[in-house]
């Protein structure tokens, strides 16, 4: 944690995989951390980031961890079913997400209570990896939303870079050496107070998830230092599964060759 920070009393799996992981990731890892600022030092609030690799969530924890806050995740439940695994998840206090199931409203329940105890609570909008051709974010689904507004906490952004050097999206062999920098970008809190007093219905969750994205994608333009699509990709118009590998990028190739060079469908 960052010098000065307030300590927390983390459980005892958590203490011991950042005692083990944080030095590995210091060692094999360059770093390029920006906003710290903007990461609240008290109190409950939810950080989004966008999803381009399965390395993504140990950049991720990392950044926060190094930020003075460490994250706690909502993380699809197949990964608590790895024996060993999900057991060590389950004692770092991680959040198990069941996708499309009547289970699902205890995931949420467990996240309001989170973020209502204090925790900061990382939440990747998109539920997968992007299935953008150039992964830039693609339409978020509007749980990050839902417990913001539930709570009145801050939504934090935070846009990321690099991961998808060390680990392609979906792919299964990493690429360490030669170093590879993982860029971060936390910005201010997205202003959802207009919102507040407004049932949360579809109209409302789906207009403060599009402020994330938004904002998100604003941040990784700075990070990219290029301009987005002028369209934000959406599965469901391109015919791509939303959930799980696309066999192997073969439909995001497919969905690619039918997108304009503005970045909008041809």
């Amino acid at each position: 944690m960052t010098a000065g920070a307030p300590k927390r009393r983390l459980p005892w799996a958590y203490r011991l995989v950042a005692l083990l992981l944080r030095p590995l990731l210091m060692w094999v890892t360059k770093r390029d951390w920006r906003g710290l600022e903007n990461i609240p030092a008290e109190g409950g609030f939810v950080v989004s980031t966008n999803h381009i690799s399965y390395a993504d969530p140990l950049v991720f924890a990392h950044f926060m961890f190094d930020s003075g806050r460490e994250p706690y995740f909502l993380g699809k439940d197949s990964l608590f079913a790895i024996p060993f695994v999900g057991w060590l998840l389950k004692k770092c206090g991680q959040i198990p997400v069941y996708r499309n199931s009547a289970a699902a409203t205890d995931s949420y329940r467990a996240a309001v209570e989170g973020v209502r105890a204090g925790k900061a609570l990382g939440i990747f909008p998109e539920g997968t990896i992007t299935r953008d051709p150039d992964l830039w974010p693609m339409r978020g689904k509007t749980g990050a939303a839902r417990v913001a507004l539930e709570t009145r906490c801050p939504l934090i952004p935070v846009a990321q870079w690099g991961a998808q050097e060390i680990l392609s999206p979906y792919g299964h062999k990493p690429s360490l050496f030669p170093r590879k920098t993982m860029m971060m970008y936390a910005g201010p809190p997205v202003d959802l107070s207009d919102l507040y007093d407004r049932p949360i219905d579809t109209k409302v969750l789906r207009e403060a998830t599009d402020r994330l994205m938004d904002r998100i994608t604003e941040l990784l333009e700075v990070l990219r230092d290029e301009k987005r699509p002028t369209e934000r990709f959406d599965p469901r118009q391109h015919g791509v599964p939303e959930i799980g590998d696309p066999l192997g990028h073969h439909e995001i190739g497919r969905a690619k060759r039918h997108r304009g060079r503005d970045g909008s469908p041809s």
